[in-house]
């Protein structure tokens, strides 16, 4: 496994590129040319006290704290994809990791997929930062072998044991003991401020407010993901702070095991329930429609793994949700989509999409006028001004699903007898 690390992701994103790859999307043109103006022409200054800088125009990369920008991201980087069956590429905004399966200790089709994946990111205008970029090396054999370092532009990528990748402590062996003891750190600095508040006479509201979102959210966090592979000593360690938290409180507390069950049920019915989730397959009927039908899993750390461990508790519930049939995905082909005549894109648009064209289109011909009770227009309304916030981390509503998702497909590739990083 390879952990890419990008080197200002967001800040190196080509507004005219971007527009490009959008349009081969179907993206309409009125879309086109509001996302383009809105990345270019930006001013920005820098303020210190009472003194500020002159203001420049910027015409390269993404807002940061915008929530377009890691749905912009994810739409630049569409088109990295793996050309081999055997190499598994998992994005999420700007992480991306690169799974590969090796045979017969032959490495040329990863190592060559790391090669073509850095010549995408020189096309693209993105930079590798080798010395963040981190390697992982799966192995379940008896006997090891030696394996060359990687490179990337001639400088060696590390190797480690283990890693963090969204969050979320990932070992060579595939275990989840340093995830767990990870948490129960940070649980256990926690219950340092829950015993000053008790200390200052709070009343049991407010500490159990307290521990809900400091504490209770520090070990639940993808939980559905871990807990179920877990040891016992782990399990036992995590659930001895919610015993400790509860003296302290005063109150009753749900157990961790509780709070799994009630996520993993919820996490499986909603892909269950989403034809166009990317692991709505596993989810299939038996033909008496009362059940679901079992993975197969020859190991226990398969058998452990979200995916079977939700399959069992879909089955375990006195009656399915409603499973909707497989249906093919409602948008077509990027191909099958013709490019916009230049006639009606914006001077910047038609040049960069159409380089012949005349920079000063004549205009199109007026439209009838639509008359409404309140108002007349030739043309629909324009599209509200993106929505910003502070926190660079805020994400699109549609992107929580897909960081549950580039969590839980690690594990499972990695474990599934089809996907083995060596045999």
């Amino acid at each position: 496994m390879l952990f890419i690390d990008f080197s200002s992701a967001f800040n190196t994103i080509i507004p005219q590129q971007l527009i490009h790859k959008l349009d081969n999307l179907g993206l309409s043109t009125p879309m086109c040319n509001w996302l383009l103006d809105f990345l270019t022409g930006r001013p920005q200054a820098v303020r210190v006290s009472s003194n500020t800088s002159s203001t420049i125009m910027m015409n390269t990369g993404a807002p940061q704290g915008c929530v377009l920008s890691p749905l912009l991201f994810t739409l630049l980087t569409h088109d990295c994809a793996p050309s081999s069956s055997s190499n598994l590429f998992v994005k999420f905004a700007d992480d991306t990791t690169v799974v590969g399966l090796i045979n017969n200790n032959d490495e040329s089709i990863y190592r060559s997929e790391v090669s073509r994946l850095a010549s995408w990111c020189k096309d693209n205008n993105l930079h590798l930062n080798v010395e963040k970029t981190k390697e992982i090396v799966v192995d379940f054999r008896r006997t090891h072998t030696q394996h060359t370092p990687l490179t990337i532009d001639g400088a060696a990528v590390e190797r480690v044991s283990s890693t963090k990748f969204l969050g979320v402590h990932i070992s060579e062996d595939l275990s989840w003991c340093l995830n767990s003891a990870s948490l129960a750190k940070k649980a256990n600095q926690r219950l340092y401020f829950l015993r000053k508040l008790r200390r200052a006479r709070a009343p049991s509201s407010i500490m159990h407010t307290f521990y809900s979102g400091t504490i209770e959210s520090i070990m639940s966090s993808c939980i559905t993901v871990w807990y179920g592979a877990c040891t016992v000593s782990c399990r036992k360690s995590l659930q001895r702070i919610v015993r400790i938290a509860e003296k302290i409180i005063g109150v009753s507390l749900p157990p961790l095991l509780d709070i799994y069950n009630s996520r993993l049920t919820r996490k499986a019915t909603r892909i269950a329930g989403d034809p166009t989730h990317p692991s709505y397959s596993l989810f299939s009927l038996l033909p008496s429609g009362r059940r679901l039908q079992s993975l197969r899993a020859r190991t226990s750390r398969l058998k452990n793994s979200l995916f079977h461990q939700a399959v069992r508790r879909l089955n375990s519930l006195p009656a399915l949700p409603p499973i909707r049939p497989l249906i093919p995905f409602p948008f077509p082909a990027p191909a099958s989509i013709p490019p916009p005549p230049p006639s009606t894109l914006c001077p910047q648009l038609s040049t960069l999409l159409h380089p012949s064209a005349p920079s000063a289109p004549p205009p199109p011909p007026p439209l009838p006028a639509t008359v409404f009770p309140y108002r007349t227009w030739h043309h629909p309304p324009p599209p509200p001004p993106p929505a910003c916030s502070t926190n660079s981390r805020t994400l699109n509503s549609a992107q929580p699903s897909l960081y549950c998702y580039a969590i839980c497909t690690l594990p499972y590739f990695l474990t599934s007898s089809a996907l083995c990083l060596y045999y």
